[in-house]
């Protein structure tokens, strides 16, 4: 659907460049549980991620961690603070779900990766 794309915030550095690049999506789209993301929380340590930029080139980065945290204790500084290397960071919801809304947030970290795509 429209709705299952991953948005990156555009006030983070393009995915690459040096700092915390992030990108957002949904884990469930309505009612289907189709949402971009609905499968981030499967992600490992070592898994590779590779972020298809517009200019046709990628940029890959590996798994570091993952980790699921209430919405209210989220880790403004360790999602968005200065890094000195490329890194990623993934965001979806998580969690129990009550009515529309989900109780955490899951947030994949990720580093550069010499890795091919």
């Amino acid at each position: 659907t429209a709705d299952d794309v991953a948005g990156w915030y555009r006030h983070s550095p393009t995915p690459g460049q040096i700092g915390p690049s992030v990108i957002l999506g949904h884990v469930t789209v309505g009612v289907h549980g189709d949402g971009v993301f609905r499968h981030l929380a499967r992600l490992r340590r070592g898994d590779l991620i590779v972020a298809r930029l517009e200019n046709g080139t990628a940029a890959v980065f590996a798994v570091g961690s993952v980790r699921t945290v209430a919405k209210a204790d989220f880790p403004t500084d360790a999602v968005y603070g200065d890094v000195d290397r490329p890194e990623l960071r993934l965001i979806t919801c998580g969690g129990p779900r009550t009515g529309e809304e989900y109780r955490d947030n899951v947030i994949v970290f990720a580093a550069s990766s010499s890795a091919s795509p």
